[in-house]
């Protein structure tokens, strides 16, 4: 079973504890916003695989070995199995989280579509995508997720489906879930009770942290505590909290911050809103792994100057008036198209 690297306070500065997703580069469309500016004019599958694959290697030519998919993410497991099939010295050394619970139908199109992912706990559901992510990616993952889990989810009360996660825990798999929505708290705190023949079951969660929505810190704290991986995703805020989109009076704090470190390197030169929103989540002593959801090489090479920032308490403080009530967070997410 994979460790956790190690946090603490100058755990943050390791590129070790970063990793990254596959989400926007996986399938055509996405909800990150300004994806127009930065993936091929035709997304076909080839140019998908491609900018993965470039992705992939930026990333761990750089020191990151963790990587996240999902089931749902179009053929992202696919792009992730034939790299790690293509360059097994470097596959190595890597850990793949990967998802299931929903299933991809937008057929390859960026919009235009109805429903773009179905959701579905069930066991049926595992039993098929355990399958199917063991053979796209060539192997099994090291961590497996229930995808977007909430309070009201089976994946928290059906026996059937936790023996089926029980027995692939017992194979040496990370069995855990990912969260969303503005009960992400409720949801981790329930995980946190659920037991198999009288262990528990889940020993991992990826969940939804960043400036803005930081709601879920003091449950992700409490997982941590009981030995649980915890992967923080979406610290960008889909898009959000880039420089391009950071413009408005909701990220005032944190271009004032960009300001007053560019002010104190001598050149005039500070890090992006974005390494800052990164290296905020990594500084939380809970977070073991903090995705870069990166689309370019230029967004991962900004996402992964995040490391070399050593935010102070004073810094951190600063930047709590960015957080939103979590129920006008998730309003604000739903409502951003796909693209």
């Amino acid at each position: 079973m994979p460790t956790a690297p190690a946090t603490g306070p100058t755990a943050g500065r390791s590129l070790a504890r970063f990793g990254l997703g596959t989400a926007a580069v996986g399938r055509p469309g996405y909800i990150t916003l300004g994806r127009d500016l930065d993936l091929p004019a035709e997304r076909t599958v080839e140019a998908m695989r491609e900018r993965t694959h470039t992705l992939l290697d930026a990333a761990h030519a750089a020191g990151v070995r963790y990587f996240d998919t999902a089931r749902s993410y179009g053929r992202a497991e696919e792009f992730v199995g034939e790299w790690l099939a293509a360059r097994p010295e470097s596959a190595a050394d890597v850990v793949v989280g990967s998802k299931w619970g929903y299933t991809y139908t937008a057929d390859w199109r960026a919009s235009g579509v109805p429903v773009h992912e179905v959701k579905e706990h069930s066991a049926a559901v595992f039993d098929r995508q355990i399958k199917e992510t063991r053979a796209l990616l060539g192997r099994s993952p090291q961590v497996y997720l229930v995808h977007s889990v909430t309070p009201d989810s089976a994946a928290l009360t059906d026996p059937v489906l936790h023996a089926r996660l029980g027995e692939l825990a017992a194979e040496g798999v990370r069995v855990g879930l990912s969260t969303s929505g503005p009960a992400q708290a409720e949801t981790v705190r329930a995980a946190l009770e659920v037991t198999t023949e009288g262990r528990p079951l889940f020993s991992a969660v990826q969940a939804t942290w960043n400036l803005l929505e930081p709601s879920a810190g003091p449950a992700l704290a409490e997982a941590h505590a009981a030995g649980w991986l915890v992967v923080v995703k979406e610290g960008m805020a889909n898009g959000r909290l880039a420089d391009r989109n950071a413009t408005g009076p909701d990220t005032a704090a944190l271009r004032a911050l960009a300001t007053r470190m560019a002010a104190g390197t001598g050149t005039g030169v500070g890090p992006s809103c974005d390494a800052l929103a990164l290296a905020a989540a990594a500084a939380q002593p809970w977070a073991d792994i903090v995705l870069s959801g990166a689309a370019t090489p230029a967004q991962l090479a900004s996402n992964l100057t995040a490391p070399g920032l050593d935010l102070a308490p004073t810094d951190l403080a600063a930047l709590t008036p960015l957080a939103e009530p979590p129920e006008a967070y998730w309003r604000t997410r739903a409502a951003l198209p796909w693209a």
